[in-house]
């Protein structure tokens, strides 16, 4: 089996979310697509945050930690608000 990662969860999600937007599925079947989903999510929430917090680390400035949003640059005499 291959290891989870979060590209294939987020495909896989797509899948689920496609499927029940369809319709086709019975009730059953929905409510275990939906759960299998709600379990896919949050799997992907905690790899997000598992990557927030390296790109944190990887921020550092003057040795020390300038936390900024994701996809902002670190301006030359920005401090952080910490």
């Amino acid at each position: 089996m291959a290891k989870k990662t979060f590209e294939n969860a987020l495909t896989k999600l797509d899948r689920i979310t496609e499927e029940l937007e369809q319709g086709d599925l019975g009730l059953d079947n929905s409510l275990k697509k939906f759960e299998e989903g709600v379990q896919l999510v949050k799997f992907c929430n905690e790899k997000l945050e598992e990557a927030r917090g390296q790109v944190d680390l990887l921020l550092k400035k003057n040795d020390k930690l300038t936390a900024v949003p994701f996809g902002e640059e670190i301006a030359e005499g920005t401090e952080s608000d910490e």
